[in-house]
Order: structure tokens, then sequence, then C-alpha cells
């Protein structure tokens, strides 16, 4: 949890420990303006310049620090993350140029989730300075989502049910000015049926909801973000497995990217006017679980029969992009960790992307790939549109057939998108399995800042 703490800072000329960026290619002619001792350092670390190297080399009474990158005249935001992550406490600058968008990666190397245990070991902060002064405020902010969004996913179930989700979105509001609504009991039943039969199982302290709050100007263009917040997922009657419950926690991911978005926007000021809308259960087992073959009405007033209780969050999706639909927003954008076969296809790194407008798409993409978060495209091929026709109901929420599954869901979810009304959707892992510097193993944001530079570049505040 990083919240309390300035990571970067502004250089006014204070003392500070040199940071020299070198690689593989420009570390022997660096080399050889070293000293014997200093060469000798390096030898003894066996430093030589490539990717995520680091050594510490003796200059004097003092030292300085040496890291490999790719390019030291281009920086990405993970450059700077070793370093970050295994420098003794203390102040930094690097020697020559400034670390442009390594500020991100600094900040968020330096993550660590300490709710339930206290690392003895952990050493202080590694503050970096930076002569762009103007851009600390935005680094930070965006720092700060990515680690809001991994200490939501990584807290348990049991202390990250619907209740916290509403007093996270809660806080947001009250910070912001937002106007907060949250629809519970019969009115959830009666205005949200699939959100009130997925969640009706759990117990009273995890009763399901639906959260929502607008922020923004009534005149300026209407954005809507949807998150999926199953805060746990048994299966439902369709029970997973014990190996595939185990991080169902990290369900929730979806409602985890929208909320930290909506906090960027906001704090960004960005000319929309932002309905974020997160519809929050758990899908427990008991005797009033929905079951397989159950037919649910929806909001939009489509029956959909159920093929698949462990195939919920796009049922809660769907009464809640129907709610996004019904204000005619400029566009809609959700994230979800919807489905398996989107990690079967694209692994645990790549967001899959799917939208109705390839614009909308491109632009995502593009803001992915200039800041490190690239999603990766998927179909909403129509010829796969069969694959979800019910022979009592007009749509069922899961097909038989083993192919294109995240399609599938895709297409599932456009069902309840309005007509014309630009849409993306995000299947997002929001998991990291394996650690990389800057990205430790756990909770993680994936496609949060492709969305929030697409925004920047659309509403620009």
């Amino acid at each position: 949890m990083t919240d309390k703490i300035d990571f970067i800072q502004p250089d006014r000329d204070q003392d500070a420990v040199a940071i020299h960026l070198v690689n593989e290619t420009s570390f022997s002619d660096w080399k050889k303006g070293l000293s014997g001792g200093q060469r000798a350092a390096l030898d003894a670390q066996k430093f030589t310049g490539g990717g995520y190297e680091t050594a510490i080399v003796p200059d004097g009474d003092g030292w300085f620090a040496v890291g490999g990158v790719a390019d030291p005249q281009s920086l990405s935001s993970w450059c700077l993350a070793r370093l970050a992550e295994v420098l003794p406490a203390g102040t930094y600058r690097l020697n020559t140029g400034d670390a442009g968008p390594a500020l991100h990666g600094w900040q968020t190397a330096q993550y660590r989730f300490d709710r339930y245990t206290k690392d003895d070991k952990a050493q202080g902060p590694r503050v970096l300075l930076t002569k762009q002064v103007k851009a600390i405020d935005g680094a930070k902010a965006e720092a700060q989502a990515v680690c809001t969004v991994r200490d939501l996913v990584n807290t348990p179930a049991e202390d990250m049910g619907p209740a916290a989700l509403e007093e996270h979105a809660e806080k947001l509001a009250k910070r912001f000015g937002a106007k907060l609504n949250v629809v519970r009991g019969d009115a959830l039943e009666q205005g949200f049926p699939m959100v009130h039969a997925v969640g009706r199982a759990a117990s009273r302290h995890h009763a399901p909801r639906l959260i929502e709050f607008e922020w923004g100007k009534k005149g300026n263009p209407r954005l809507a973000i949807v998150g999926k917040g199953v805060c746990f997922d048994s299966g439902g009657l369709d029970v997973k497995s014990a190996a595939g419950m185990k991080l169902m926690k990290k369900d929730m991911g979806g409602a985890a990217h929208a909320l930290a978005l909506a906090e960027l926007i906001m704090q960004a000021e960005l000319s929309v006017r932002l309905h974020c809308i997160v519809p929050a259960v758990e899908n427990a087992i008991s005797s009033n679980a929905f079951r397989p073959g159950d037919v649910l009405e929806s909001r939009k007033g489509l029956t959909v029969e159920i093929g698949n209780t462990d195939a919920e969050g796009r049922l809660i999706l769907g009464d809640a992009l129907t709610l996004a639909s019904e204000h005619d927003p400029d566009l809609i954008i959700d994230f979800a960790t919807l489905t398996g076969a989107a990690r079967v296809a694209l692994g645990p790194d790549l967001p899959a992307l799917m939208a109705r407008r390839d614009a909308t798409a491109d632009a995502l993409v593009a803001a992915g790939k200039a800041h490190d978060d690239e999603p990766w495209r998927l179909p909403l091929p129509d010829a796969y549109r069969e694959y979800l026709k019910s022979d009592i109901a007009d749509t069922n929420n899961a097909h038989t057939n083993p192919y294109a599954g995240a399609s599938v869901a895709g297409l599932f979810l456009d069902k309840f998108v309005g007509d014309g009304i630009d849409w993306a959707h995000f299947d997002t892992f929001a998991w990291r399995p394996f650690a990389k510097p800057g990205r430790p193993k756990g909770g993680e944001a994936l496609g949060l800042r492709a969305a929030y530079h697409m925004l920047r570049g659309r509403y620009a505040a």
C-alpha cells in the first residue's frame, strides 16, 4: 500500500545518489571511463548491462548505482523498477536525462500488501527526484490507481464483499462530490433481477447490491464505466473445483478496475458526465441458489436460460449495461474477469478487448501500447451469436461447445448494450501469477492505463 509515501519528488538539487543507465551495447565504452576498482566491483557483481541487471559501484567516500535497460534514451514504464526493488532506502536521481514513463514502475515496484502482516525485512522508501515537476501529480495518481486495484483484489473475500465495495465507492463519492445510489433488497429484485438472482444465496453479510454514482457537469458527454463485482465465485450449483475456486477472491477485479478508473477520471477532471456502475454479489451455494435450467428475467426484458451457473458475471453485467444504456451515453467501457478462454488465448499479461467500433478499439490499443498496458483485440463475430440460442428463452447464458469462449461471452453482453452505443469490453485477468519488476505476484491492473489514457485523449480536461 503506497498511498502515504511520496516515492517521486521534485528535484531541487538536494543530495541524492546517482543512477547510471546502460545497455549491453553501450556498457563497454561506459565502463572504460571508470577506475580499476570500480570495474572490479562491476565484474564481481557480474554486471553486463543486460535488462534489469543492477549494481552498486564505489565512488570516493560514496557510491552510485547502475542499471541495465534496453535503451537508455527511450525508457519504458518498467526500466527503473528493478532498481526501486533492490536499492537501499534513500534518495536517487538519474545521472542523465529524466525518468519520464519510468516514474510509474519506480512507484509500483515498491507496492506492498501489508493489511494482514508486517514485513520486518522491508526497507524504507526509495525516492526518485525528477525535474518533471508538472508530471508528478499525474504519475502519482496513476500509480496509486494501479495499487488500489491491487489492494482491492488482494483482499480476501470475507473482507472484500459487496458491502466493502459499497464502502469504497461511498468514500470516492464523498471525496469528489459525486451522487451515490445503492439498490438492495426488494428494489434490487424488481429493478435488477439478474443481479439479485446471482447474489441471493449469499449470507446477509454479503447480500447483493447495485452500486452507482454520477459525477461531472450534466452538459458533458456521458461516460459509463461498469465493473463486474463478483466478490467470490463458488461457481454456484455448477460448483468449481477446489483449484478453480482458490483465486476467486479476484473475481471482483472488474469492479476494482472500474472504481480505480473512476477515481482517475475525477482527479483529472475530464470533461465527462461520469456514470460508474458496479453490480456486487457473491455467487454462493445454498437452498435458494439459482439453478441450471432456470429462466431469469432481466432488466432489459430479455429472458435468459441458465446453461451454467458459473457463467454468472455476464448476468450481473447484463443488468448493469442495460442501466448504463438507458442514459444514452457517448461511450460505455466495462471491465470483467469474465472468461478463462481469454487467458487460454492471450495468457495472463494481455487483457482481451472487444469493441463495437474500430476507431474506439484502435484508440484503446494505441494508448495501451504507449503506456505499457497493451490490450489485444478479439472479435465479436455475428456467426457465433447462434451459440447462445435457447429453446425456451430469448437467450442462453452459456454455450455448450468448446469454441470462442471469450467472444461468445462478449456477444452475450452485447445483447444488453443499447443499439448504436459505442461500447468496449475488457476481459481482464486482474491477477499476476508470476512476479516481474514493478509487478509483484498477486492482484494487478491490466487494461486500466490503456483505458485512462484513451479517455484523456478523447475527453481532455
